[in-house]
């Protein structure tokens, strides 16, 4: 019975986030209201909140799961020891494209000058924490990348990692400008900036 209940919740859970996604999409995140989304779910309000204490935590829960996905992506397609350049060229796209498979374009428009410009909104705080992990988890990749010889033993991961996770996200600013992304310019903006981070990190 105890693992029923658990289920139930977890499928409150998931129609809770989906609700709150697609009402972000139709009428924007700003305009969307707790008391929106538990209409859409036909719930109180008090159920959503607890499950999720904010909107800002719904949206944090479509990250999570871009980042989760794509360093799984990361882990078991990309070979450490391969070509550096093509590695982290393709380490960045995966980043971008599960982002964007999780939120779309104009809902990037929307939130990244709040997460970007208005640090005492709870969104910047709730997004740091999770880029906090993605920053730790590219540097476990380099370190791996290290240890096959393809990048240098005096490279500063942290920081590398916190480079290439920074040019992520002026990669992303670009890419979100129109509702169909210009992929082809992303890729070759990210090669001609990745062959400058490889080459410092080669030396």
């Amino acid at each position: 019975m105890a693992g029923l209940r658990e289920q139930q919740k977890q499928q409150r859970r998931e129609a809770i986030a989906q609700a709150g996604m697609k009402l972000f999409v139709s009428k924007g995140f700003n305009k969307t209201r707790m008391e929106d989304i538990a209409a859409a779910v036909n719930v109180s309000g008090q159920t959503v909140f607890n499950y999720f204490p904010s909107k800002q935590m719904i949206l944090f829960e479509f990250l999570r799961r871009a980042d989760s996905s794509a360093l799984q992506q990361v882990n078991d397609k990309l070979d450490p020891g391969g070509d550096p350049v093509d590695v982290l060229c393709r380490l960045v796209e995966i980043i971008t494209e599960l982002q964007l498979q999780q939120m779309p374009a104009a809902l990037w428009r929307e939130i990244l000058p709040m997460i970007l410009f208005n640090p005492k909104d709870e969104l910047p705080e709730i997004y740091a924490r999770g880029n906090d992990l993605l920053i730790s988890e590219i540097r476990s990749f380099l370190q791996k990348m290290q240890q096959a010889g393809t990048i240098s033993k005096q490279t500063d991961l942290d920081f590398a990692a916190f480079m290439i996770n920074d040019y992520g996200h002026i990669q992303l600013v670009r890419l979100v400008v129109t509702d169909e992304p210009d992929w082809e310019a992303f890729r070759d903006n990210v090669r001609s900036s990745i062959r400058l981070f490889v080459k410092g990190m080669q030396e």
